[in-house]
């Protein structure tokens, strides 16, 4: 017969629950007793923080500098753009003179002036005045809304003429609506 061995080692038991107080069971324990969620992460919070405070910003300026920008350009373009139609509606209006064209220099009129002065006396009255034989348009002064022309008349006279734009209300172009 054999000695008897050593005594083989008990199986693993779930050690009891401790009474609880108050008569309630207390919970079983688990294996390895892991907290039921991570704890947060403690490094680096003020500097996540500071570093999203600090990229809204870069995002909201770069938004409105966007915006600002825009609207400079707008009204850099919209100047361009008078200036622009005011050049070509005094050189139209000019144009159809040297060409003896006074209808088509009355159709470059304002409203204003059209009510003022009906075509065919438009018509006879510049028919009167000194022919114009050439001209020079100016660069258009925006504050004002008006054109120097250089006027040469018939047999080479030569004058300073202004002209005064309004804008077209209909159109939203420019009109010449008088000249001095």
């Amino acid at each position: 017969m054999t000695a008897p061995g050593p005594a083989a080692p008990p199986p693993p038991s779930v050690p009891p629950a401790l009474p609880a107080e108050h008569g309630a069971p207390a919970p079983p324990q688990g294996p390895g007793a892991a907290p039921p969620f991570a704890a947060p992460p403690t490094e680096g919070g003020r500097t996540r923080l500071w570093l999203g405070l600090g990229a809204g910003a870069l995002a909201v300026l770069i938004c409105c500098g966007g915006g600002g920008a825009a609207v400079v350009g707008l009204a850099v373009s919209n100047a361009q753009a008078i200036g622009e139609q005011g050049r070509a509606v005094t050189n139209d209006y000019y144009q159809a003179l040297v060409a003896r064209e006074w209808s088509k220099a009355y159709d470059t009129l304002c409203d204003d002036i059209r009510r003022r002065e009906p075509r065919r006396e438009f018509e006879r009255r510049v028919a009167t005045e000194p022919q114009i034989s050439g001209y020079r348009v100016g660069e258009v002064d925006l504050t004002t809304l008006t054109v120097p022309v250089d006027v040469t008349l018939a047999g080479g006279r030569r004058e300073a003429q202004t002209v005064t734009l309004a804008p077209d209300q209909q159109t939203g172009g420019v009109e010449v609506c008088g000249v001095s």
